[in-house]
């Protein structure tokens, strides 16, 4: 993108300096123009942007710059292209998470443009110091006006409007430079996906989460029956009450034999 600056300045004018409508329209053949440029260095300025692609919907692309705003890019154009880790991607091929660099680097160079203008005719009529009347040198008569304060240089001598004569070889050369200042702006779109998470190392140990339900909201369990009985049990009691049924029994035999008799 190129964008000019400046006013024009007229350098010099030996002859004609403000050219009338017939200079213009119909005398292409009889102005010689010739036009150069002149650079004075050229500065550099290089800006650059950092984003986060947050979501790409279509052609619409949504990051996170480093200040931490959020930045919409509206219809990127599926021409674009964005290298990202070496491999050039389209808008499509985005992904969140994605590291995006945008640098811009502004070139601009001062300019001058140099315009000059020559015509060369007979005076036909002039009219101080207004205008004069040239015959071309292809027979045709153009009147030129005459900017104020104007010098005209005749057979190697300088004069004004009122030194010209008719009859007279002139030669009318208009200079105009036009300082220029013309600007570059190139930018260039890299990216890189974002690293992947360290495993941790081999002796390290890993923290595993464990579901708990709190007490109160935990459904009371059933308690089950022992299968045995405990270590610290013992069988007396058993054997006592069999000691018990024995005595019983040896009482109830003596009582009936007793009756017999």
């Amino acid at each position: 993108m190129n964008a000019r600056t400046g006013t024009m300045r007229v350098l010099t004018i030996l002859a004609v300096g403000a050219i009338g409508l017939a200079f213009t329209v119909t005398t292409s053949a009889q102005v010689q123009t010739s036009t150069s440029t002149t650079s004075h260095g050229t500065t550099h300025q290089v800006k650059v942007e950092k984003a986060e692609v947050l979501s790409v919907e279509g052609n619409d692309v949504f990051v996170k710059m480093e200040d931490g705003s959020i930045r919409h890019i509206a219809n990127v154009s599926d021409s674009a292209r964005v290298t990202v880790d070496g491999r050039e991607i389209g808008v499509h091929e985005l992904k969140p998470g994605m590291h995006l660099q945008k640098t811009v680097t502004t070139s601009t160079t001062p300019k001058v443009i140099t315009t000059t203008q020559t015509v060369t005719g007979k005076v036909w009529h002039v009219n101080p110091p207004l205008n004069v009347i040239l015959t071309m040198e292809d027979g045709t008569n153009q009147q030129f006006k005459i900017p104020n304060g104007q010098k005209f240089t005749v057979n190697g001598k300088e004069t004004d409007a009122f030194g010209l004569k008719k009859g007279m070889i002139v030669s009318a050369t208009k200079v105009v430079e036009e300082p220029v200042t013309e600007v570059e702006h190139r930018a260039q779109l890299s990216g890189h996906m974002p690293p992947a998470p360290t495993a941790p190392a081999a002796d390290q140990p890993i923290l595993i989460a464990v579901v708990t339900t709190s007490p109160a909201s935990a459904a009371p369990a059933s308690e089950a029956a022992p299968a045995a009985l405990p270590k610290t049990g013992s069988q007396l009691p058993l054997l006592g009450l069999l000691g018990l049924l024995l005595l019983a029994g040896s009482g109830a035999i003596r009582l009936f034999r007793s009756a017999q008799r």
